[in-house]
């Protein structure tokens, strides 16, 4: 499955905010009002798009992809905080591996960060299924202030295979 991630327009953004996920997955339910903080380059969301173009999901880093309460300033700057977001009609459909797979390979060649992490709602036994997967370990648990809902941080290192050009003098 070939994917593209890119910049996210203002037509996606709204068709993204327009998502409806079933309970307990409505807490990731956008408004209106979040189409303006989805197209705004300065906060690093991006779409993903199938092979055929369609909007499949997005994902975002940085503090963007944070949850309130984390524990997010132990590892700053080396862990790039991953989030990603998938059309509600296209989870648990066995494409979330490769989704996955491939926001963290953009989101290593675009920040080359140490490593990856990541904070999924602890009920999501989905998400952090897929996650384990691609080799992130639990590192800390919190519950957001507001609501007490519990919220696991995941890490994993970053890659470790990058592409790195050495050059050999033959005459040295």
């Amino acid at each position: 499955m070939a994917l593209t991630i890119g910049q996210i327009l203002i037509e996606q953004a709204k068709e993204i905010a327009a998502w409806r996920y079933e309970p307990p997955l409505s807490l990731y339910n956008l408004s209106e009002e979040d189409c303006s903080l989805l197209w705004e380059p300065a906060n690093r969301y991006y779409s993903v798009l199938d092979q055929e173009q369609t909007l499949l999901g997005y994902c975002c880093f940085g503090k963007e992809a944070r949850v309130a309460g984390g524990n997010y300033k132990e590892q700053e700057p080396t862990a790039l905080d991953v989030g990603v977001g998938m059309h509600p009609a296209k989870t648990g459909k066995g494409l979330g591996n490769k989704f996955v797979a491939a926001v963290l390979h953009f989101a290593d060649v675009q920040f080359s960060p140490a490593k990856f992490r990541v904070t999924v709602a602890a009920f999501n036994e989905r998400s952090l299924k897929t996650f384990g997967k691609l080799g992130f370990e639990k590192t800390h648990a919190f519950e957001r202030s507001h609501d007490d809902m519990t919220f696991v941080q995941l890490e994993r290192l970053a890659y470790t295979n990058r592409q790195v050009k050495v050059f050999i003098n033959p005459l040295g």
